[in-house]
């Protein structure tokens, strides 16, 4: 297959969606002028691949895709089937070229200025890319000593199917997000559990601070601007949300958190002052990387072992836009950052035409 468009967006997810949204509505033609890339069998993006009892209502917010509203039935529905259906709806609805199951090895430069991405499927020739890969299959596992001695098991988040495997066996649980929470709040009702973190956590009530967001933000948006390695931005603000499912578990005893072990034993985690903890099971929950490893072709990272970023662009380079990157990888941040890159590919691609009544 050998295809010429004006803009490829890889990946299907909220970010390579509310992109896709916003470059038709700023006059881009599906499948003739952009098309949408996406690895995976069906719709959904990150949803689909979820633990099966992460549902509706345990999930930190699923938020709108631009133009249409998520409304499922119940908050019981499972993540995994809800948000799939939500996003297969929205594919459908605006009539998005995404084309799947699609894999992209490698993006690169043609001797025309262009760019060739390169798939399991052939290829695409075109003038601009955005990247909307997300992190769900770059998990990260931090290294520690004796690592490779442990004879238990090791697992992270994405391997997370079922509560009830560990029963009889202690979990100890590593990592301070939401999913470490809910993760413990599960598994300690079937088994013994430890919870380990870096820093101690901080408990919000009510709604999200939106000052502490910005100033997280702020902070994202920094990193990628001097080329550091972003952090996410759940990160940065430390803050947790103390739900009733929560609470549930911190009345139960379960979220009394340990600091980081030292090192790891064949049967445990130890500390320098000598504490000990026995395992069955570590549970990594610390997070992700940017799945951006095709872009490598392009030599887009700097010295700080980043991309350094002008808004949703690489700085220097206003055709190659990562969307749900750094600042922008949250849902709401997404669906913004989608719609300022789909702009500015308009007018950098179109220069200052009119718009179609639509838009």
């Amino acid at each position: 297959m050998g295809n010429e468009v004006e803009v490829v967006v890889i990946g299907a997810g909220q970010a390579g969606l509310s992109t896709a949204w916003a470059l038709a509505r700023q006059g881009f033609a599906p499948e003739s002028e952009f098309v949408v890339l996406d690895a995976d069998d069906a719709p959904g993006g990150a949803w689909q691949h979820r633990w099966p009892s992460l549902t509706v209502g345990t999930t930190h917010r699923v938020h709108d895709l631009p133009g249409l509203p998520f409304e499922p039935d119940a908050d019981e529905l499972r993540a995994a089937d809800a948000v799939p259906a939500y996003f297969a709806e929205y594919e459908r609805r605006f009539g998005l070229p995404v084309h799947r199951p699609v894999r992209v090895r490698a993006v690169r430069r043609t001797d025309d200025d262009r760019f060739r991405v390169e798939t399991d499927a052939g290829q695409w020739t075109t003038r601009a890319v955005v990247n909307a890969t997300g992190t769900w299959s770059r998990p990260f596992v931090p290294r520690y000593p004796g690592q490779e001695r442990f004879r238990g098991r090791q697992l992270h988040t994405v391997d997370y199917r079922s509560a009830d495997e560990f029963a009889g066996q202690h979990v100890v649980v590593v990592g301070g997000g939401a999913s470490a929470t809910q993760l413990l709040g599960e598994i300690s009702t079937v088994t013994g559990t430890t919870w380990v973190t870096r820093r101690p956590p901080v408990w919000r009530e009510g709604p999200f601070d939106e000052d502490a967001g910005r100033r997280a933000v702020a902070l994202v948006e920094q990193a990628v601007r001097e080329g550091r390695r972003p952090g996410s931005v759940v990160g940065v603000t430390g803050l947790l949300t103390s739900t009733p499912y929560v609470r549930e578990a911190l009345d139960r005893g379960v979220l009394e958190r340990l600091p980081m072990f030292d090192r790891i034993t064949e049967d445990g985690v130890a500390w320098a002052d000598g504490s000990f903890v026995p395992a069955d099971v570590i549970l990594w929950a610390t997070g992700f990387r940017a799945a951006v490893a095709h872009l490598a072709p392009l030599r887009l990272r700097g010295p700080g072992g980043g991309i350094r970023m002008d808004g949703t662009h690489v700085a220097g380079e206003p055709r190659i836009h990562l969307v749900g990157y750094g600042p922008s990888a949250s849902t709401i941040g997404a669906n913004r950052a989608g719609q300022s890159a789909a702009r500015q590919l308009r007018r950098l691609l179109r220069g200052p035409r009119e718009l179609p009544r639509s838009a």
